[in-house]
């Protein structure tokens, strides 16, 4: 028998994705990333410096930072202050960083630094996959800005190593289910979020049990289905990418 769903999905299914690039007209790059009710803004700016550890190296850079935005969720969330840093989302912007860092050869990129930003407008659940699956987009709109103004930088073939997508999995009630939204979040027993390249390999797993615990069998059932859902996502991404911005 085929379970379905509160929003009538099939514990297989994603929700509604999709990417509107340029969104906004300032940062190189910019894309608002939708994945059902969960509504990302990511951006992608350039700096001509690098931290002082990279100076002289020739070497590039690539940080990211997160957050959600006051009204993002159903009770106000207070924005950071300066000495008050929030533990989950310095996680979740190191989790983004590393991530987007593997899609890209720093030292092709010379002495610049691309700033990853993804502030979410609305959440329910899977907010730094999304941030993840739309940040790739923001950095190739951005790549393609810099590379107009500087004829040197070395085209896409030499300087990405790949795509990158992200989607999360969960166990609830023994299932498993596919891109959870915030209800599904809470009561899962198990959270996973997986992160891959384009070409199927592994860049991160985050697993946990929530007063509970799962088998072997278990995490490999998870990671299988979320292959599964990474490999449509990096679809949809080339398909985005394939068209001209406009």
């Amino acid at each position: 028998m085929t379970h379905i769903r509160r929003d009538g999905r099939k514990p297989s299914d994603l929700r509604p994705l999709s990417f509107t690039r340029r969104y906004t007209k300032q940062a190189p790059g910019s894309v608002l990333v939708s994945s059902g009710d969960t509504v990302v803004l990511c951006t992608c700016s350039v700096e001509q410096t690098v931290p002082e550890f990279l100076e002289g190296t020739g070497k590039g850079w690539l940080t990211a930072e997160y957050a959600m935005l006051p009204g993002s969720t159903n009770r106000r969330k207070p924005r950071e202050r300066a000495g008050k840093p929030d533990g989950r989302g310095i996680e979740i912007q190191r989790l983004i960083g590393r991530a987007l860092r593997t899609s890209i050869r720093l030292d092709k990129l010379g002495e610049r630094t691309l700033h990853l930003d993804c502030d979410v407008l609305q959440a329910d659940g899977g907010t730094r996959t999304a941030s993840i699956n739309g940040a790739y987009i923001a950095l190739m709109d951005a790549l393609n800005f810099i590379r107009s103004k500087d004829p040197a930088l070395p085209l896409n073939a030499d300087l990405i190593t790949g795509s990158v997508a992200a989607i999360s999995i969960g166990l609830l009630e023994g299932r498993v289910l596919v891109d959870l939204d915030y209800p599904e979040d809470r009561d899962a027993e198990v959270d996973l979020n997986l992160v891959m390249t384009g070409a199927g390999q592994l860049i991160e797993i985050q697993a946990g049990g929530e007063e509970s615990t799962f088998t072997r069998d278990q995490l490999d059932e998870m990671v299988k289905a979320g292959e599964v859902a990474t490999r449509y996502i990096t679809e949809l991404q080339s398909r985005v990418l394939s068209q001209p911005l406009g």
